[in-house]
């Protein structure tokens, strides 16, 4: 008797219908799972043939054969255990076949018929209302992602004796809702608040600055200057996440199987420290069959590589073409797959080996050779995609000890806000331009116009400074973003000399 039940799998952090066929008839007894099955997929064998036994069901002594279609496509993972149980029972007339047609089934097997979860759970949610169905049959530990989809039923289950029942009508239980407001009333509750740090105006100036415009942002200092504890904190002060934009974040890492099963959505905005002995495919993705990375858990929020110089030069250049298109393309000989990334990046460095050139109080011990082969581990073309180089001094003791707190995280995030909502009017109508961060040359020139004044301190700072000429549209953004947070309809000459503050790696202490 042949059956038909409807499951899915992912592919990049889309979903996609996949039918399980069972066949089954007499002769020489067997089960075989023909579909491109990886290795997890063929021993679901022996989980589904326990599974049913133990669960109160005769297993027949039958050729059993599972076609998963489409069949072009590789299938990994376990999830495809239920359905093929489902499958099994339904041509045995185990299970009434009436409600197949319009449910989806997904689940991992254990050998007493248990549910364990799943990944991709909301992709795949998705992608069964876009197809029409009305039903999703999910692992109970999987289920609260699910549950944030409008318009289709999704329910519950913890083991296959509850899924056998419910298909056959033997069974009352009720869908899972989750409600988007209800999700939504506890976004922007973070531990971390910038009135912890004590001192460093200066640099939560110009975290507030590179918060505002999205930009990049580079800080150097010596050890135990805070430039860790500042990053934890940026993404208190970014805007909220959107519906959209949590959505498209939880996918992500709905797919790669981090997501906690306590969590409908990601409602606080992602932030990723990867160590610096990551490999390139663990920080941009990759791998046979193609995952995520870091910088795509980071998407919608910050990406914060800690000792910088540290990293291996070929990770640092990988992000090149991610920071510029805002994704990541992973190619295989078989597949291209594109994952998001659209982050913030931080960055931290100690301004040479030992830690001590730009510090007053210590003396550096590193010679001038070492500093440059030091700050030569960044490429030009890396610093090139980060706006704002911010010198991070070490705390005095008078600061540290006072009792007094900053301003908190709420405030300064307040006038984040507002100067995002300024740019989304200013760029409204532009493909991809959101904030100014995003501005190419051509935007440069439309909205970043300098009076005389501006113009005249701009072109002293080039030649005095020893500016290089990629810092010129770097500081011009940067203006716009300040000249934004005054509410300026014009930049102005203190907005330019703010900017060019911000450039401490184009200087000449840097370059000899």
């Amino acid at each position: 008797m042949l059956s038909k039940v409807f499951s899915s799998a992912t592919i990049g952090i889309d979903a996609y219908l996949v039918e399980v066929e069972t066949h089954s008839e007499r002769g020489i007894p067997g089960f075989i799972i023909v579909g491109l099955p990886d290795s997890a997929i063929k021993e679901s064998r022996e989980r589904v043939i326990s599974a049913i036994k133990n669960s109160g069901f005769e297993f027949p002594i039958k050729k059993i054969t599972i076609n998963l279609a489409p069949a072009d496509i590789k299938k990994e993972g376990s999830s495809f255990d239920l359905p093929i149980a489902i499958g099994i029972l339904t041509s045995l007339e185990k299970v009434e076949p009436t409600l197949l047609d319009e449910t989806v089934i997904l689940g991992e097997l254990a050998l007493d018929g248990s549910l364990r979860p799943i990944k991709g759970a909301l992709p795949i949610t998705v992608e069964a209302k876009k197809q029409g169905k009305k039903k999703i049959i999910l692992p109970l530990d999987s289920v609260k992602e699910a549950s944030i989809v409008n318009g289709i039923d999704v329910y519950g289950m913890e083991n296959l004796f509850e899924v056998v029942q419910f298909l056959n009508g033997e069974s009352d239980r009720k869908p899972i809702y989750t409600s988007k407001e209800e999700v939504f009333s506890k976004v922007n509750h973070y531990q971390l608040d910038f009135s912890d740090v004590k001192g460093q105006e200066n640099v939560k100036r110009a975290l507030e600055v590179a918060a505002a415009g999205a930009h990049n942002i580079i800080m150097i200092g010596p050890p135990g200057s805070g430039k860790s504890m500042l990053a934890k904190r940026i993404p208190s002060i970014l805007p909220p996440l959107t519906f959209n934009e949590a959505l498209e974040t939880t996918k992500i890492h709905s797919v790669a199987g981090i997501l906690n099963k306590e969590f409908a959505l990601i409602t606080e905005r992602p932030f990723r420290s990867p160590h610096h002995t990551v490999s390139d495919a663990a920080l941009v993705g990759g791998g046979s069959f193609p995952r995520p990375g870091e910088i795509s858990f980071a998407h919608h929020g910050v990406l914060f590589l800690d000792e910088l110089p540290e990293f291996p030069k070929n990770v640092l250049e990988v992000m090149r073409q991610p920071l510029e298109d805002a994704k990541v393309t992973v190619s295989r000989s078989k597949m291209s797959l594109e994952f998001p990334a659209n982050f913030m990046l931080a960055a931290a460095m100690n301004p040479c080996p030992c830690g001590y050139y730009t510090d007053p109080n210590k003396e550096c011990t590193c010679g001038q050779q070492q500093i440059q082969k030091y700050m030569a581990k960044i490429s030009g073309p890396l610093l090139d995609r980060i706006d704002i180089h911010i010198e991070v001094p070490a705390v005095k003791y008078r600061e540290l000890s006072s009792t007094h707190n900053g301003e908190c995280s709420k405030e300064i995030r307040d006038r984040v806000i507002a100067a995002r909502d300024v740019q989304l009017k200013r760029f409204a109508g532009l493909k991809g331009i959101y904030n100014n961060a995003d501005m190419g040359s051509k935007e440069v020139r439309q909205f970043c116009k300098l009076d005389t004044a501006s113009a005249e301190l701009l072109k002293m700072a080039m030649t005095k400074l020893g500016l290089s000429a990629r810092a010129y549209d770097r500081i011009l953004k940067v203006s716009r973003t300040i000249a934004d947070l005054e509410k300026s309809e014009n930049i102005l000459p203190q907005h330019v000399s703010e900017a060019i503050q911000y450039r401490s790696l184009d200087r000449e202490l840097w370059k000899h």
